[in-house]
Order: C-alpha cells, then sequence, then structure tokens
C-alpha cells in the first residue's frame, strides 16, 4: 500500500495526516504555535514555528506507525492563503510573516492601487486592489520597512515556505499564488506588467506549478531525521481553500464549498476565468489545469464564535451550553442581528476598517439570543458571498461543508435555511479535508491517479443525510438577510470614524 501525507497549515495549528492510497486516515498529529499581535490590527507568525511543526508532526507519526519509509510517495502542502514572508541571499525571514487577515494595509492598497491601476489589476488578477492579498503587504513593507525590502531575495506565501524548508527548492503553485495579485490568473504566469509597475524583480518570486506538479523531493538529510525516504516527493499542493474544495469533491460545476474555520468561504468550481463586474467575489485559479474557481471569506466566521465563546461561555470548551442554549431560541433572534466583522471584512465589503456589530438590541433580548444572532450573521455574510458567486453566472446545485463549523448540527441546518440549498457532509472527518485535499494531490503527482476527479470518484463519499431547507424558516431569514444587507452601508463611515478616535 502507498501512503500520502496531507499537510495543512492553518492560521492557529498545523494539521498532518497520514492517508492511504483509499482515502483514509492512518494517523494524525496537531501542532499549535504563537500568533503575534504587536499593534491593533497587526497578525504576525514565526515562519521557523510552521516548520518546527512540520517536524515534529511528521516524526511524531513515522515513530508510531508499522510503515516503511519508502510507501510513503509523497507530501502534498495546504497553507493559509495571502501572507507574506521575505527571505534574505541565505534563505532567512527577515520578519515575522504578515498573515492574511492581518489588518495594516489599507493605505499600502491605495499606493498600489495608484501605481498599477485597478483596469490592469482587474485585467490580469480578474479582481481590484484590495488590502488583503499579497500585493498589498510587499507594498507596505516597500513604504515602511524599505531596508528590509532591499535585502529580500525571495518573497513566499506561507506554505511555500515550508517547501523550501522541506526540499531546498523555491516554488509555489496556481491556486495560491492567484491571491497574490501577481499572477496572470487566465494564463496561469506572473504577471509581467504588474511586476515591471511594482518593481518586483520576478527572480525574487518563485517558479509557478500546476498545484499537482512535483516541485522536488524531501531532503535527504531531512529525510533521514523525519524518517521518510528521500524519494519522497512534495508536489504543488494548494491553498487551504481550494484543498477543502478538493477534499470534499468539489471538482465539477455546480459543486460549491462552505467552510467555517477561523475564516469562513465559499467556494464554486468554474470551467471559465471570468471577472466578476460587482468586485464582490474573486477569481483564482483552481487545482486542476484549466479550471478555476469564485471565492470569498469572512473574516471572523469561526473567529465570532470563538470570541463570543471565550467571553460569555468561558467554561464551555465543548460548546456544549451553546449549543443548550440554541435549542430555546427563534430565528430572528428576537429581532437581533450581528454583523460578524470583528477583523475588518473580506468579501464583499473588503474593508479592513469596519467592525463587529449587535443591531437591534433590547431590554428583552437575553445572552440566548445574542448567541443565536452570532451564528445568524456569520451565515448572512457567508449568504453574501453565495450571492455573489451567482450572480457572475456560475451554477450553484449543492453545499458541500467543512471545517470546525460543520460539527455543529444547528449550524448545518441553519446554512441550508439561510442559502435555501441542501447542505452535505463528506463520509469522513470534515476538520481534515484540507489535509485530505493535500494529499491527494500527492496522489495525482506521484500517478496513484490520473486526475483528481478520477481520485475523487474513488474516494470520497457524501453522508447519507443531506440537510435540506426548512421552507419556513427560510421565508423568515430572507427578510432578516436584507436588513442584514442593508446595516453594512449605513454605518460604514461610523466603523472608520470610531476606529480613529
Amino acid at each position: 500500500m502507498n501512503y500520502y501525507f496531507g499537510l495543512d497549515l492553518g492560521t492557529g495549528s498545523l494539521k498532518t495526516v497520514l492517508f492511504d492510497a483509499n482515502g483514509k486516515e492512518i494517523a494524525v498529529a496537531e501542532q499549535e504555535y504563537p500568533h503575534y499581535q504587536p499593534h491593533n490590527g497587526w497578525s504576525e507568525q514565526e515562519p521557523e514555528d510552521w516548520f518546527k511543526a512540520v517536524k515534529r508532526n511528521i516524526s511524531y507519526i513515522m515513530n508510531r506507525v508499522d510503515i516503511d519509509k519508502n510507501d510513503v510517495k509523497a507530501i502534498g502542502l495546504s497553507g493559509q492563503m495571502m501572507g507574506l514572508i521575505l527571505l534574505d541571499k541565505n534563505g532567512d525571514p527577515l520578519r515575522r510573516a504578515i498573515l492574511w487577515n492581518d489588518g495594516r494595509t489599507s493605505k499600502a492598497c491605495e499606493h498600489v492601487r495608484e501605481i498599477v491601476s485597478d483596469e490592469l489589476f482587474e485585467k490580469y488578477s480578474l479582481t481590484p486592489a484590495r488590502p488583503g492579498l499579497t500585493a498589498a503587504k510587499i507594498q507596505w513593507v516597500k513604504d515602511n520597512e524599505p531596508e528590509i525590502f532591499e535585502k529580500a531575495e525571495m518573497l513566499l506565501l506561507p506554505k511555500d515556505y515550508v517547501r523550501y524548508r522541506l526540499t531546498g527548492n523555491y516554488a509555489t503553485e496556481v491556486s495560491d499564488a492567484s491571491a497574490t495579485q501577481l499572477l496572470d490568473v487566465v494564463n496561469r504566469k506572473w504577471a509581467d506588467e504588474i511586476l515591471d509597475l511594482m518593481e518586483i524583480d520576478k527572480s525574487r518570486l518563485p517558479k509557478v506549478y500546476e498545484s499537482h506538479e512535483i516541485t522536488g523531493y524531501v531532503e535527504k538529510n531531512l529525510a533521514d531525521e523525519l524518517g521518510l525516504s528521500h524519494e519522497t516527493i512534495v508536489v504543488g499542493g494548494a491553498s487551504d481553500n481550494a484543498a477543502a474544495a478538493i477534499g470534499v469533491g468539489v471538482v465539477k460545476p455546480g459543486r460549491t464549498l462552505t467552510t467555517i474555520g477561523t475564516s469562513g468561504t465559499v467556494f464554486s468550481f468554474s470551467e471559465k476565468p471570468i471577472l466578476d463586474k460587482n468586485r464582490s467575489v474573486y477569481c483564482f485559479c483552481m487545482t486542476m489545469p484549466n479550471t478555476w474557481h469564485y471565492m470569498g471569506s469572512v473574516n471572523s466566521a469561526g473567529g465570532s464564535l470563538k470570541w463570543w465563546r471565550n467571553t460569555y461561555y468561558p467554561d464551555d470548551k465543548d460548546y456544549l451550553e451553546i449549543n443548550k442554549d440554541l435549542e430555546s431560541t427563534k430565528p430572528g433572534s428576537e429581532n437581533l442581528i450581528f454583523l460578524p466583522y470583528l477583523n475588518g471584512e473580506q468579501s464583499p465589503h473588503f474593508n479592513l476598517e469596519c467592525r463587529g456589530s449587535f443591531v437591534g438590541l433590547s431590554t428583552l433580548n437575553t445572552k440566548k439570543d445574542m448567541t443565536r444572532a452570532v451564528f445568524e450573521g456569520i451565515s448572512y455574510a457567508l449568504n453574501d458571498i453565495k450571492n455573489g458567486i451567482k450572480k457572475t453566472g456560475t451554477p450553484i446545485d449543492i453545499i458541500h461543508m467543512c471545517g470546525g463549523g460543520s460539527k455543529s448540527e444547528f449550524w448545518r441546518q441553519l446554512l441550508a435555511d439561510v442559502y435555501d440549498l441542501p447542505v452535505a457532509l463528506p463520509d469522513m472527518n470534515s476538520e481534515n479535508s484540507a489535509a485530505l485535499g493535500a494529499a491527494m494531490l500527492g496522489m495525482v503527482g506521484y500517478g496513484q491517479y490520473k486526475d483528481l476527479v478520477e481520485a475523487s470518484d474513488h474516494i470520497l463519499k457524501m453522508k447519507d443525510h443531506v440537510y435540506t431547507p426548512n421552507k419556513e424558516n427560510v421565508e423568515i431569514y430572507k427578510k432578516y438577510y436584507e436588513e442584514f444587507r442593508k446595516l453594512y452601508p449605513a454605518l460604514k463611515e461610523s466603523y472608520a470614524s470610531i476606529l480613529h478616535l
């Protein structure tokens, strides 16, 4: 039997899962690492902490399974998107990594927009300048830490730093590179015109691969340390959302992924790269050649719920009290609406200065109502993205759900009602969908399967139970969602004013 590692580099931890060729989980390890916020709105991590977690997890697993190291054929990488790591001439980080949810780049985004223009960004990256994407982070370093930028010999995304440490090679792949705003998304290569205007030499960027392609082999000394063969391949891999989509079978038209972790994402398969004229969602390269996807992210999805739990249910680690409280509440949370913009927002507003709000709060509301409103508000924000994707003409027939939020039966039904679409779950540990997707790319890269469709058809099964919309609740949520949509425009100026008092 052949075996494959899937490494999922998240914001809070690295999940490492060893799968057999049938997609069965053989062993799992997880390692957390520190998160730094040196200033309000900043979000950083030490790249070396990621690699320490990689070594710890792989060694832990290989020491506990009875598998010949030569039977571990490939490593697939999945990772948090939109980050920035700057390496010096020796391959050492020049500063902490700036993460996807960092909020410092609003001014830098306006600067890079002046340099490149939204017209050119839309021509190549199929989106106007956005503060959350990597180009704005690069511009921030150029504007605020020019001495560091001058020393930078290589600019990498988070998972690609892990790849470099595993193989010694600088490489990336199309799904993750799409979110840099430096990629020609239609032609799946670096956009020379953007690079010239931003004065970024292409030699400072890694080579771009398709997601299943071999990018290198585990270095011999490291392989010996980890208990692997130095012939173990490392494939391109995928961004976390693209990997999770593979891991739940979103490899054909009509299928859409909703994942709820720290952030929340809606992700739809597309056969064509078409600019979203409403500028509400991204169009990025899919993990299969000549395919693309639409997606948008809620910055604080599970993050909002975790904040609410830590603040008002500090001892409820398993969400048991929260689930009990939800049972005695009604749709609409007694006319209370929560806006989940605790750390700014990505799609569809792309505003890192907006903040969270409860609107409609009265003396009649209880903590239970507020708890339900948090779930509903996150779901309305995800519905914003789903609707944005539908406006591009992309078909959405069924929602495949994964991530930590998928463990909540309440949330599964809530999303079916808010989306007015059936919601299905993979018949596996859906929290490890991104790791499975990464491993499946390794399987295709090694030749276990000819492509991801064959791998998906062989490996993936969905649970028999499908959450179908409750028509009575659908009508209730339509009314509350329309009120939710009106609140951001009404509060936008106040968010900015309050933040800068």
